[in-house]
Order: structure tokens, then C-alpha cells, then sequence
């Protein structure tokens, strides 16, 4: 007999109106080093299954607002689960769900998990003002590990 892979989860409502209504783009591999090296700041949304990570709704509706109020506009990508945890230790992340900023193909950092608003504002202010870093160490992320994402 043999095991069968288990589906992967269908794209949470939130996130589908992300893409189709706020302009996100959904990336994949074939256009995630384009989206990332694309002139200008963006942030990837690493989601993931809703139902083990809460959260990933919550920021899916916090982020157009984040895109309004923010300091300086940037891009959205949406980073299906399979994607975000093939990229997540490439750019450090630990919690999920993760806005990872990018200017330009360079990193700048990232917000992980859910915050309160102004807490939110003022990280991602700080990030998309601030330098490109080199890429941090490689780590093994929580969500590959299974762990939850609350404390």
C-alpha cells in the first residue's frame, strides 16, 4: 500500500483577496527572484495553513493597511506555504506568519508573527527606512518544525 502525500491546503479567502483585490502578486519559483530583485521595497507574506497558524488571516487583513499607512509604498508577495518554507531559513525566519522587506534584491528585514497596530507600523517604518543587510544565518524555522506559533 502506498502513502499518499497530504493535500496541500487551499489559500485561506483573506489571503486570495490579498492577491485579488490589493494587487499582491502570488509568487512561485519560477517568479519569486524577479519579484525580490525588482526595483524598490517590497514584503513577502510567508504564509501558511491557517488552521495550525491563525495569524496568517490576520496579517492577510492588516497588510493593505500596513501598505497605506506606511512611510514609503511597497510591493506585496504572497509566498504560498510549500514556498515560504522552501525560503524561510534563506532569510531567517523563525515565527509565522512573516513579512520578510526586500529593496532591490537586498534584505532588510523582517516582522515576524502578529503585533499590535502601532507596534506593526513603526517596525515596518523602520525597516523600509532603513539599509539592506547581508542575508542573516540560515535557520531551521518554527512552522518547519511544527511548532505552533504561540508561546
Amino acid at each position: 500500500m502506498t502513502a499518499l502525500a497530504k493535500p496541500a491546503p487551499a489559500e485561506p479567502p483573506l489571503v486570495t483577496r490579498l492577491v485579488e483585490q490589493h494587487g499582491a502578486a502570488r509568487l512561485d519559483d519560477a517568479s519569486f527572484e524577479a519579484f525580490v530583485a525588482a526595483p524598490g521595497e517590497a514584503a513577502l507574506f510567508f504564509t501558511e495553513d491557517p488552521v495550525r497558524f491563525r495569524e496568517v488571516t490576520d496579517v492577510a487583513v492588516i497588510l493593505p493597511e500596513l501598505v497605506a499607512a506606511a512611510s514609503r509604498a511597497f510591493r506585496i508577495g504572497v509566498l504560498p506555504p510549500p514556498l515560504a518554507n522552501a525560503r524561510a531559513a534563506t532569510y531567517g525566519v523563525r515565527r509565522w506568519p512573516a513579512l520578510v522587506f526586500v529593496r532591490g534584491g537586498g534584505w532588510l528585514g523582517n516582522v515576524e508573527g502578529l503585533r499590535d497596530w502601532s507596534d506593526y507600523l513603526a517596525a515596518v517604518n523602520a525597516l523600509l527606512e532603513g539599509e539592506t543587510h547581508p542575508l542573516p544565518a540560515r535557520v531551521i524555522p518554527l512552522a518547519a518544525a511544527g511548532a505552533p506559533s504561540c508561546h
